[in-house]
């Protein structure tokens, strides 16, 4: 049996929240007879990128929503509350169940053997990361990992505490400035209250490593959860047994990294001898 489907053109505001987003910009523009260049400058962004975001091929900026609220009369925040919906779109389907999970921890515990996990990378940092899968919507992922540090922002962040291995420190991604300021991004985490960085040093306790990056999510109510990174999508699990055994891992890690006051001397001297 054939089963029939509607056609919907991408730009149909039916077609999806970001689309959805994108006509609501474009007919309140239209209404109050403001250019696409009158409002980018309002929204400090240029005529290009308000004629994608209308056109539903660009997710917007927290900031842009904002400022439609204060451009449009009446608007009451409607844009920033349609914000969130839109932002899903920048993620990959797969993806999405953990975003919403991480807005709602409490802690955060990561291990990463490679790279600066997203949460903490500068925007260079994560567009020469992501540039390297050749994706068409690069703009999009950089703000979408953008956009997930603002939980690090709240007057009562969760608690984040990041274990790498001493080569993330020492592998160049994008290029010398980029990794300098990624690396001044990282020490500036590592002093700030209640997070923790702590680094398993390339000539320290035998450590023959978890390949893969993983993490664990705590919330104030419920069992904790594990995330998963993996070729080609990442996966979340909240099985008793596997949170246990990823939990005991991590514990293992931080026995074996170094003590969390040695960071930021380790960037320092890694800076020094690699940058400058």
């Amino acid at each position: 049996m054939r089963v029939e489907r509607d056609q919907i053109a991408p730009n149909d505001p039916a077609a999806s929240a970001l689309a959805h987003f994108g006509s609501e910009v474009r007919l309140e523009r239209e209404r109050l007879g403001l250019s696409r260049a009158e409002l980018g400058k309002a929204a400090n962004c240029g005529y290009s990128l308000v004629a994608k975001i209308e056109a539903g091929q660009r997710v917007p900026h927290r900031e842009f929503a904002e400022s439609c609220d204060r451009v449009f009369p009446g608007a009451g925040g409607r844009f920033a509350r349609l914000w969130p919906l839109a932002m899903r779109y920048a993620f990959p389907p797969w993806f999405r169940e953990y975003v919403e999970l991480e807005l709602s921890a409490t802690a955060i515990n990561m291990f990463h053997p490679q790279l600066v996990p997203g949460i903490v990378q500068t925007a260079a940092y994560a567009r020469a990361v992501l540039r390297t899968g050749r994706p068409t919507n690069l703009d999009d992922l950089v703000t979408a990992r953008m956009e997930r540090q603002h939980i690090l922002q709240r007057p009562e962040p969760p608690r984040l505490w990041l274990i790498l291995d001493e080569g993330v420190l020492r592998r160049t991604v994008g290029d010398a400035d980029v990794m300098v300021a990624q690396l001044l991004r990282l020490r500036e985490v590592a002093r700030t209250p209640p997070h923790v960085v702590q680094i398993i040093a390339e000539r320290g306790r035998p450590y023959h490593g978890w390949s893969s990056p993983f993490g664990l999510l705590s919330f104030e109510e419920g069992a904790d959860v594990v995330h998963v990174d993996g070729f080609p999508r990442g996966y979340v699990l909240a099985d008793r047994e596997e949170v246990r055994e990823a939990s005991e891992a991590y514990d293992l890690l931080k026995a074996t990294a170094l003590a969390p006051d040695e960071t930021a001397p380790l960037i320092d001297s890694v800076l020094k001898e690699c940058h400058s």
